[in-house]
């Protein structure tokens, strides 16, 4: 057992080290704050225990005596615990506290540093915390107790970062002029950096206070002061990306999220993860063996999704009895397929149904065996084209979709951060979100749809579809909503 305080980044989970990420992939409990994002949590293993401690300004979910309590609690059940916190657990952060807790406990620790909010902050506003021309120093201060600080020397430094000072910063700009330094020093403040969300106001010494207070600015924020801010104008990437400011939601099986949430974030989008289905195995898996088991009489393979190779070959046991062709019905399906090593002998030019049957209509298919692997409930327009044309077409169950226990009340936390988009990427995600959450939940919410047969039944459920991915592939779907 062990404990490790873990330092969680600035906010865009991306920014977590790769150690952090390994010792989280591996956690019993994990004990995260107001600031570590959320989305990190989805390294710990499933049975993983999550606990939130809170500590956002005046309002602690837990004292510091309990978080520490709870560390050695739990480590010594043989756990390992770690203790996931915003930035660096060295700066600002209370991580020499929980050491010394830890250490009088004998309980065995580790530190693994983070990203500190200041460094991420700089890189994404594009104001360098030192700048050959402008500055050689930076001062870190925290701004919690304006009386405990001598403004006087603090306030010369060439580039001061202001932790904590927000509430407090009228009073500490005051303080600072009054020591001599010039009221119109540039000067910033960044809300939620390096996250989709980020908020920047520019100005100066003597300004920015009233800004603040005009445009309702609350923690957490941190101010940086000096002469470097004036290049934010220049090199301002991460705000100028071309979904920045937009929350988007996606709504696939949370195990396959990532594929469509990290590429909108790339291009500055906020995601929210809202898995309306869940990918589960077949009730009864016997068919599938029993299809399996006599491989070797197949003469075609037919695979429609991802999920129905995966599922496959979770119960094949020998690659060796193939010896169909295999037809995948998109570029996805048949990565997962030549994964494996096998050749992917047919793909159609358009990613539906009705364009596979077109990839095969010069085939001889009287007579043929046919194996079709896939969700419980799926289309019937293949199967049934087969047959007319005389294959033997044997469909078994490779897997089920089912609605995630937890995502009605997710629905509702996430419909109310009031989102830009919401994509579906199956005809199964539109009619779950309607049950969970009914059609008027998307008042005022662009829909993408990744192709057609999807498109049309959130048209049959009163839904405007403003973009369609073209091609039928979650690229596509990126790329019509970058559009």
């Amino acid at each position: 057992m062990k404990v490790y305080l873990v330092g969680a980044g600035p906010g865009d989970p991306g920014l977590i080290t790769v150690k952090g990420k390994k010792i989280l992939e591996r956690a019993d409990a994990v004990l995260y704050d107001n600031l570590a994002n959320e989305r990190l949590l989805e390294h710990a293993p499933p049975r993983a225990e999550r606990i939130y401690v809170g500590k956002k300004r005046a309002q602690h979910e837990m004292s510091q005596e309990e978080i520490s309590a709870l560390m050695i609690d739990r480590a010594h059940r043989g756990w390992n615990v770690v203790r996931l916190k915003g930035g660096d657990p060295f700066i600002f952060a209370r991580g020499g506290e929980e050491m010394e807790a830890l250490a009088a406990a004998g309980i065995p620790f580790e530190i693994v540093p983070g990203v500190t909010t200041p460094l991420g902050l700089a890189a994404y506003t594009g104001v360098p915390l030192t700048h050959r021309e402008h500055t050689s120093a930076v001062t870190f201060v925290t701004g919690h107790n304006v009386d405990a600080i001598d403004w006087g020397k603090i306030g010369s430094a060439e580039t001061v970062v202001l932790f904590m000072g927000l509430v407090n910063f009228a009073a500490i700009a005051r303080e600072m002029i009054a020591q001599g330094r010039s009221p119109q020093t540039p000067a910033m403040v960044v809300r939620w950096a390096t996250r989709p969300d980020q908020e920047t106001l520019v100005g100066t010494l003597e300004t920015l206070p009233d800004m603040i207070v005009q445009n309702g600015l609350r923690p957490p924020a941190t101010i940086v002061i000096g002469e470097v801010v004036t290049l934010r104008d220049r090199f301002n990437w991460f705000e100028r990306l071309p979904l920045f400011g937009q929350r988007i939601v996606v709504t696939r099986d949370r195990r396959q999220a990532a594929e469509l949430a990290e590429p909108l974030e790339e291009l500055g989008a906020e995601v929210l993860l809202l898995p309306v289905i869940e990918v589960i195995p077949p009730v009864d898996s016997a068919p599938l063996d029993r299809a399996i088991a006599c491989l070797d009489t197949y003469d075609w393979l037919i695979f429609t999704s991802a999920n129905g190779v995966h599922n496959f070959v979770d119960r094949l046991r020998d690659i060796r009895s193939l010896r169909a062709r295999v037809c995948a019905i998109g570029p996805a399906t048949a990565a997962a397929v030549e994964a494996l090593h096998i050749k992917v002998d047919r793909m159609p030019k358009e990613y539906v149904a009705e364009s596979l049957l077109e990839a095969l209509a010069d085939d001889d298919l009287a007579g043929k065996r046919v194996l079709l692997p896939r969700a419980a409930v799926a289309r019937d327009l293949v199967p049934v084209e087969l047959a007319r044309r005389g294959a033997i077409v044997d469909v078994v169950e490779a897997y089920r979709t089912a609605l995630p226990e937890d995502a009605a009340v997710r629905a509702r936390e996430i419909l109310a951060r009031k989102p830009t988009w919401i994509t579906f990427t199956s005809s199964s995600t539109v009619m779950n979100f309607v049950a969970i959450a009914g059609r008027d939940a998307l008042a005022g919410v662009k829909i993408a749809s990744i192709g057609p047969i999807t498109s049309a039944t959130a048209r049959e459920h009163g839904f405007t579809v403003e973009v369609e991915a073209d091609p039928h592939t979650v690229p596509g779907l990126v790329a019509a909503i970058g559009r």
